[in-house]
Parts: C-alpha cells; sequence; structure tokens
C-alpha cells in the first residue's frame, strides 16, 4: 500500500486516483456500502438485535459478551458465535436467518450515488468486476438483478460461505475473485468502505480505493491506510468519461 492517500469530494479527482483507475483491468467491490446501502430501510441494528433474540429464546445469550449483545453489527453477532461454535448447526441456522433478513433489506436497500453508472462505464470499456463481500452472495445476486446489473458481475460473485472465520479482513473472497478472473494484483482494485475491506486488499496485495459517504467513515479508511478515500464517484465517473478514455 501506498501512503500517498488522497481525499476527494465530487469535485475533481486527485493525480493519485488517475493512477489508480488507470492501473485497473479488473475491478473488486464490496457490496455493502459501495454499492448500494443494503441497511437502508431494513435498519441492521434491528437485525442484529433480532438474532440476539433469537439466541435468546433458545438459552444460548450466555454465548455473548455483553460488548456482543449490544453490537449493532449482525455479522458481529453471528462470528461471534461461530468462534465458540465454529462450523455448528447453531451457525449455520443463524447464518441462514441473517441472509433472510439480508434478502428482506434488497427490497428497500439504497443506490449508492454514481455507482450504477460507474459499473456500466467499466463493463462498456472492458473492465472486468466482481463483488467481494462478506453478505450473502444470494443477496448480491437478488440486488443485482433487479438493477439490470448482474450481467457487468456474473459468474463473479464472491461473498459469505458457512466458513465465517474467511470472512474480511481475511482476503479469502478477494484471492477467488482474482484466481477466477486470472487477474494479477498490481493489475487490480478493490473499493472497500471499511478498515477491514483496506486490510484484506493489503493482504491480497490490491490496491484499495476507499468510499467514506461520511466524514467519520473517510477519516477510518484514512488512517487505516488506503491509497485514495473519495465521497462520492462522481470524480470517477469524470475521468472514465473524459477526454482519450
Amino acid at each position: 500500500m501506498t501512503s500517498d492517500t488522497t481525499r476527494t469530494g465530487p469535485g475533481p479527482a486527485t493525480g493519485n486516483l488517475g493512477r489508480l483507475l488507470n492501473g485497473a483491468r479488473f475491478v473488486l467491490w464490496d457490496f455493502d456500502g459501495p454499492i448500494c446501502r443494503l441497511f437502508a430501510g431494513h435498519r441492521a441494528e434491528q437485525v442484529a438485535a433480532d438474532l440476539v433474540d433469537w439466541l435468546g429464546r433458545r438459552g444460548l445469550r450466555g454465548l455473548l459478551t455483553d460488548q456482543e449483545l449490544d453490537s449493532p453489527d449482525p455479522h458481529a453477532v453471528l462470528r461471534a458465535v461461530d468462534r465458540r461454535h465454529p462450523r455448528s448447526d447453531l451457525v449455520e441456522e443463524l447464518e441462514e436467518r441473517l441472509t433472510q433478513e439480508e434478502l428482506r433489506a434488497t427490497a428497500s436497500a439504497m443506490p449508492t450515488a454514481y455507482a450504477d453508472p460507474l459499473i456500466r462505464t467499466w463493463t462498456a470499456v472492458g473492465v472486468r468486476l466482481a463483488v467481494a463481500t462478506n453478505n450473502s452472495p444470494l443477496v448480491v445476486r437478488a440486488y443485482l438483478s433487479g438493477r439490470g446489473l448482474l450481467p457487468s458481475f456474473s459468474p463473479h460473485i464472491y461473498g459469505r460461505t458457512q466458513e465465517l472465520r474467511l470472512l474480511k479482513p481475511d482476503p479469502h473472497t478477494l484471492v477467488r475473485a482474482l484466481n477466477a478472473l486470472g487477474a494479477a494484483p498490481a493489475a487490480s482494485l478493490f473499493i472497500g468502505d471499511s478498515p477491514s475491506d483496506c486490510e484484506a486488499a493489503r493482504r491480497a496485495g490490491i490496491p484499495f480505493l476507499g468510499y467514506g459517504r461520511d466524514g467519520r467513515k473517510a477519516r477510518l479508511l484514512t488512517e487505516a491506510g488506503a491509497d485514495t478515500v473519495v465521497g462520492s464517484f462522481a470524480p470517477l465517473l469524470e475521468l472514465l468519461r473524459g477526454p482519450g478514455r
């Protein structure tokens, strides 16, 4: 990773952003955040609470620490149970419940501004795309199909499996995508919105573009070592559609 971190808003893009885009023949996307806000109308905090309640009805709240019981992140609840009972029927059922909640959330998911045209533009100029996410691949396919974007990615959608230890920040989904695409890490780019995305990219050797939709997220991505952080995808579209492209 380079330390030449650049923060851009919706205005003109910077030179570092241009270098990242020019070198990218393969673009890997995180899903929830860069492509859409999955839980925009179906709050993640409530999903996490519902998973905790489901455990409680089975007398299993003791599996979680106080911090985990209050976590707003359903993935944190799932991973906590998996650490205590890896690859168990309990984890399998809890993961299925989370997948169903994610599928329900696709109906009210909010597309990230400029993501759809950016995906279509990259596809039009021959850049190959993949998704590498901690969400269920079923959920990703359902959302992309509803937006008419599935052909830009299919079949390269890599998400959560029963092996929860391989969720990001483990680079497993990124490496799967690279191998399937026949892509060199240096000729690729990963777009994500969390420090764990940044770490996964670093471990896979892929340049990382952080999407920070607010100041807090942008700061966390910068501190994590993102090559570049943007608050909007508008500068990327400007570069891709500019002269000579």
